[in-house]
């Protein structure tokens, strides 16, 4: 058995870690301001906003991917304009998914990292303007320590999230060995050509990976409500 496992390929895996990473890192730099604005904002545009950042758990992964191919794709303003004058191609590649990635993951960011701020003590943000911080300074420095629990999961979850994505990765990166196969798209090729084994033990290691994933947010969310008990 362990030799088996240490025949297997791994290479998918390591591009989709690749790609949660850079898909998480990319997400909480863009969404930790659109989270504080919600947070904050009294606007009227605020639910469209907020519909608009939501879309992506609700509208079918393959539809999105369907409009990101025809909105990137080299016949497209878009598409043409990267590859003319950055010469970078957005569709079957790895910057295809990551754009994808983003996109569908969303939600997943923005919606923890909101609830934590509205959260958060009035008080506690109004005395930090008063001593005459700036807004960057009073969400660096004051909201998000003060958010630790919101802020793991957002970044957790999001991890999670974009390692087991399937759907919208294959419709605009295709299945490209070390460029655009992550682990879900190999296991389903692995089960249309039969190949229950290796479907078993991919699958196996997602589950194992998303239980981790998901204890490790309740262990420190637990951790932290008991210490604001005590």
């Amino acid at each position: 058995m362990i030799e088996y496992l240490l025949s297997v390929d791994y290479a998918p895996f390591t591009l989709s870690f690749k790609l949660a990473l850079i898909t998480t890192l990319i997400l909480f730099v863009l969404c930790m301001p659109l989270a504080w604005y919600l947070s904050q904002t009294k606007s009227k545009s605020k639910p469209f906003i907020e519909a608009l950042c939501t879309m992506p758990l609700v509208v079918p992964p393959t539809v999105l991917g369907f409009y990101l191919l025809w909105g990137l794709s080299h016949n497209s303003p878009i598409g043409q304009f990267f590859q003319n004058y950055f010469g970078i191609s957005l569709v079957f590649n790895l910057n295809g998914i990551i754009i994808a990635s983003c996109l569908y993951s969303l939600p997943f960011m923005v919606q923890p990292l909101q609830s934590g701020f509205e959260s958060l003590n009035k008080n506690m943000i109004e005395a930090s303007y008063i001593s005459g911080k700036s807004k960057f300074k009073t969400v660096l420095l004051i909201a998000l320590p003060n958010i630790k629990p919101s802020l793991l999961t957002a970044l957790i979850i999001t991890f999670a999230h974009t390692v087991g994505e399937f759907g919208v990765v294959l419709m605009i990166g295709g299945s490209i060995p070390n460029e655009t196969r992550v682990a879900a798209i190999a296991i389903y090729e692995f089960v249309e050509i039969l190949d229950y084994k290796n479907a078993h033990i991919y699958s196996l290691i997602m589950i194992v990976m998303s239980f981790i994933t998901l204890l490790a947010v309740y262990l420190f969310n637990g951790k932290q409500k008991r210490n604001r008990v005590i």
